[in-house]
């Protein structure tokens, strides 16, 4: 049973590490404000467009910037959501040896 568990418990760690590798991104303006995350929300970049920088003021990039980020953040939570999802299907599988089943 232990050795179960500690199974479930290297495989979560493989999700982490491989959600590190996954790039979520966010856009707003057709493409002029651009965040990159990991699927693990973290922000490894931001991209705004010249053109676009000169034209904007400090309220409109403020808010255009949150709208970009939220939208990396929920691309991320998703793709952590069917990953850990996909892999507790196969623990649950696993497990079931463990009852005979």
């Amino acid at each position: 049973m232990f050795d179960k568990l500690f199974s479930a418990q290297q495989k979560a760690e493989e999700i982490k590490k491989r959600l590190d590798t996954i790039s979520v991104f966010g856009e707003v303006e057709n493409g002029a404000i651009k965040i990159t995350a990991t699927a693990n929300k973290a922000i490894t970049g931001i991209s705004i467009d010249e053109e676009f920088l000169k034209n904007a003021d400090k309220e409109e990039l403020e808010e255009l910037l949150l709208t970009a980020i939220n939208k990396a953040m929920a691309s991320a939570e998703q793709v952590s959501a069917a990953e850990m999802q996909a892999s507790a299907q196969d623990m649950l599988g696993s497990l079931g040896g463990m009852f005979g089943q």
